[in-house]
């Protein structure tokens, strides 16, 4: 009778300091995301001619990653990955004209989680493809962010499309989009907040006020690390993909390399203006101590390295863009991680730091314990997959890309594969490329076909996907 007495008593005592403890409030989550940023920024070192005070300074407050890479180099694969939790080869999308909606129900995406576990969920600017917004996801979106003032005069070379403008800066989509995370920051909300932000720049077209071209002088501009016979130990697949006889020829034959290089740099300055502004504002915010901030952007970009410009390719400009994550009680300031991950971990992350249980199907796992140290044990690459079969594997020192065999597919059996219909699911070999990044971080010289190497190259190898999803279609010319 006593002991029980006792054991009651005991209950009585914890039970307050239990429930105090369960009942602290969820943390807010602020969710950046950043359109075709690749790895020019300050804070990152590789390219000294950006200017990034504003995401440097975000940076210096918490976790930033020094091997992040995206699921695929394309916008609409890589977003609905990240927001799904299921890579390219699992859903079969793996382009921009890929309607996701199809193959990813309502009731799995991060927005999904975060709304059944009690947040408020809203957004702005561009966080899925444009082209495939599920408004449904969200408790309130923003439907008009308007559009984007048009240049005068030249405005740059095919595709890329470049020029300054004569406006003010809030004359910018971007300037809404921010304006609205504002409002968002500045109200009362009776649940936690769940709160993304999708800033459009640095996407095409590189068109931003003056000013900012202004920041990067066209007689300064230093041309990307280039190698004019950078393609010769291509596998076929590689130089496909690099086309350097589009773009690239075209930009070199008008003789606006550096211009189109100066746009660029002049659209990431604006977007950091924009991150600036925002940051401003949460700072001045109630939720300003108690939210976790999540800095991504979707993929990196080519400007002429490997004969290429944009993305759709699997090598390190393409693949790599920044991470950055600030968590209260976790991340320590300034703190540099040089372990390789891949956005998959991004999902997995916020669930694990709000203490919401990630979903069973999420294809990656929580970083938490790299943001509390960042030389944790960590043996996990980054996978990027590139179209149907095609992947690269990213360890902190090699990276592996293995193509499809394009011949192949014109087969009985590569047919079935490819539309779902049977076939061989082992993807032949269409080319291979393996690089040392320690000695080769330009990945100019293709190691794939080196004897001595071969051992390395299987041990990448182990990392490809088993099974191949066909790519589900849809209109090429959406967007």
């Amino acid at each position: 009778m006593k002991r029980a007495f006792s054991i009651a008593i005991l209950l009585l005592c914890v039970y307050p300091l239990f429930a105090r403890e369960n009942s602290a409030p969820k943390p807010n989550v602020l969710f950046i995301a950043i359109d075709d940023l690749r790895d020019w920024t300050g804070y990152l070192g590789h390219n000294p001619q950006t200017k990034t005070p504003n995401i440097d300074k975000l940076a210096a407050r918490g976790v930033w990653f020094t091997r992040s890479y995206c699921a695929a180099p394309e916008c609409n694969p890589s977003r609905a990955a990240l927001m799904s939790g299921l890579r390219p080869f699992t859903t079969g999308v793996y382009n921009d004209y890929n309607d996701w909606r199809r193959v990813i129900p309502e009731d799995l995406p991060l927005t999904t989680t975060f709304r059944k576990a009690g947040y408020y969920v809203c957004g702005a600017g561009k966080i899925y493809h444009k082209s495939y917004n599920r408004l449904s996801e969200w408790d309130d979106y923003l439907a008009d962010e308007g559009t984007d003032p048009e240049p005068t005069g030249n405005t740059g070379v095919d595709g890329i499309k470049f020029a300054p403008l004569n406006c003010a800066d809030e004359d910018l989509r971007d300037w809404k989009i921010v304006r609205y995370a504002i409002e968002q920051l500045q109200k009362k909300h009776d649940k936690p907040l769940f709160l993304a932000v999708g800033l459009r720049k640095p996407r095409r077209p590189w068109n931003v006020p003056r000013k900012y071209y202004d920041m990067h002088p066209l007689a300064e501009i230093k041309l990307p690390p280039y190698l004019e016979n950078d393609l010769d130990d291509l596998p076929s697949a590689g130089v496909r993909m690099a086309e350097p006889k589009g773009i690239h020829a075209k930009i070199l034959k008008s003789g606006r390399w550096k211009d189109a290089i100066q746009g660029y740099l002049a659209a990431i300055s604006y977007c950091d203006a924009m991150v600036g502004r925002l940051l401003d504002a949460f700072d001045k915010s109630e939720q300003a101590t108690n939210t976790i901030i999540c800095f991504w952007s979707d993929h990196g970009w080519h400007l002429g390295e490997k004969h290429h410009w944009r993305k759709f390719v699997l090598w390190e400009e393409a693949t790599r863009s920044p991470l950055i994550w600030v968590v209260p009680g976790v991340t320590k300031p300034n703190t540099r991680c040089d372990r390789t991950v891949d956005f998959m971990t991004i999902y997995p992350t916020l669930t694990d730091l709000c203490g919401i249980p990630t979903p069973r199907h999420v294809q990656g796992e929580s970083i938490r314990a790299l943001l509390a140290n960042p030389e944790a044990a960590w043996n996990k690459p980054a996978i990027t997959t590139s179209n149907f079969q095609n992947h690269a594997v990213r360890t902190e020192d090699w990276r592996y890309i293995h193509y499809a065999d394009i011949s192949s597919e014109m087969t009985l059996s590569g047919l079935l594969r490819r539309f779902g219909l049977g076939g061989d699911p082992t993807p032949a070999n269409g080319g291979e490329e393996l690089y040392d990044e320690t000695k080769d971080p330009n990945e100019w010289t293709n190691l794939a076909g080196k004897a001595e190497f071969e051992a390395q190259k299987k041990s990448l190898m182990k990392f490809l996907p088993a099974q191949n999803t066909p790519d589900i279609g849809g209109e090429r010319d959406a967007e």
